[in-house]
């Protein structure tokens, strides 16, 4: 049955996104295709996350393939039935000519017949179901946007613009310094209530009391008392850790988010456990870094956020987790200056997903772009230029409402396969 073969598809796919999701080298989900365009079907991912786009995309085109596999095969069904009635005409000599014609009239009409209905069925199911999920995922896009009074928060947002080529190189370090000193001046000025910065802005151990000291930056945030949301390493005994640090007033820091997925290769060594006797040998590090806690909170003044660094973005799981445990708003740091515009496009798009999933106002903060404030609808409602110098603020809004991705995590994965193993038991007997 074609249906049940989707549906066994369908299943099958959804699950192995959901093995590949688990490990270190996941970014490329079926579900992505749509985003951030389709806001109708990326609303499926309130219900049960990705896997419910994925299992749209892979259904409807799964319904599409099974229509043009039976029109090929009737097609060649056609051709051999021809070849059937002249057959059955030869054999049957004692017939009369006229009941012979007739009979092979009726053998015709009703193959016709049943194979207008089978052609209309194959392209009605994509169609319908197409249709189906649209109009559910409309429904979702289109419900007011409700905003408790007093849930509003001004957030600053700077753009340093640092080539990773002179990120460390005094000259990038001053430019650095001098760029989010200024942006982060303004928008006090703005009388913004946080400041957000990207991914490592700042790249360096913040309690180093006497080289935080001396920092401009630093000086600023003295002066100015704005909470800043700085990018930058923490320790953690003899590694580090890359995390966004919340400095109050007194330029002390009072949150902590550990990036929660580092990259393979780029920021850690897999199976170090193993070998890093060897590794520790032949580099000149002193430390590496290594993962935050998944079961991390990041406390703000205003409530708790929901923190992503980076390659984060692109694990679902991490938002939905601190989304269910009283995270109100979205704060993503992010330092994409190694890719080109399309893996921009591509990070971006994740982040609105995420924002639409928990149903959270989103503000991200890169180093090149592309910087953005995001609504729970998932439109976006700034986005930066490339390889600029950028320094906005907008109004976000705190939010505890809870989708039912967000209850009950990705239940309609194992809803498939429950519901696909059963249509083979019985398909098969």
């Amino acid at each position: 049955m074609p249906a049940i073969r989707v549906l066994i598809g369908t299943a099958l796919w959804c699950a192995l996104e959901s093995i590949w999701s688990t490990g270190s080298l996941w970014w490329t989900s079926l579900s992505y295709t749509q985003s951030p365009h389709n806001l109708a079907i990326l609303h499926l991912g309130q219900l049960s996350g990705p896997s419910a786009v994925t299992a749209a995309v892979v259904a409807v085109n799964g319904l599409i393939a099974e229509a043009f596999i039976a029109g090929r095969r009737k097609k060649e069904e056609g051709s051999s039935a021809t070849d059937c009635v002249a057959d059955v005409t030869d054999v049957t000599d004692g017939m009369k000519k006229e009941e012979g014609f007739s009979a092979s009239l009726k053998v015709k009409r009703k193959k016709k017949g049943e194979g207008r209905w089978k052609k209309w069925v194959a392209y009605i199911l994509p169609a319908g179901l197409f249709l189906v999920l649209h109009i559910v995922g409309w429904s979702l896009y289109n419900r007011p946007l409700i905003q408790e009074a007093g849930t509003g928060l001004k957030i600053g947002i700077i753009q340093g613009n640092i080539p990773n080529e002179i990120k460390f190189d005094s000259g990038g370090w001053r430019r650095a310094l001098e760029g989010y000193t200024a942006g982060y001046k303004e928008l006090a000025d703005r009388k913004v209530d946080a400041v957000l910065l990207p991914e490592t802005a700042l790249p360096f151990i913040w309690t180093n009391e006497y080289q935080r000291s001396t920092l401009s930056f630093y000086q600023a945030i003295l002066q100015r008392g704005v909470l800043a949301w700085v990018g930058g390493f923490g320790q953690e005994g003899d590694s580090m850790t890359n995390s966004l640090l919340a400095i109050d007033k007194t330029g002390e820091i009072v949150s902590r988010y550990d990036k929660l997925k580092l990259v393979p290769l780029g920021e850690y060594i897999p199976f170090y456990e193993i070998l890093g006797g060897i590794i520790n040998r032949l580099s000149p590090l002193d430390t590496h870094l290594v993962p935050g806690n998944s079961k991390q909170w990041f406390n703000t003044p205003f409530g708790h956020a929901i923190v992503g660094i980076c390659y984060d973005s692109a694990f679902a799981e991490v938002f939905r987790y601190q989304a269910a445990n009283g995270g109100e708003f979205i704060l993503t740091a992010s330092n994409n200056a190694h890719y080109k515009p399309p893996m921009l496009a591509q990070h971006h798009a994740l982040d609105v997903m995420r924002a639409i999933e928990t149903d959270r106002w989103a503000a991200i903060a890169t180093n090149t772009g592309y910087s953005a404030f995001v609504n729970p609808r998932g439109e976006t409602i700034w986005k930066s230029g490339i390889n600029t110098y950028e320094v906005r603020d907008a109004t976000i809004y705190r939010r505890q409402t809870r989708t039912l991705y967000v209850r009950w995590g990705d239940w309609l994965t194992p809803l498939l396969l429950v519901l696909a193993g059963l249509m083979w038991l019985i398909a098969r007997n």
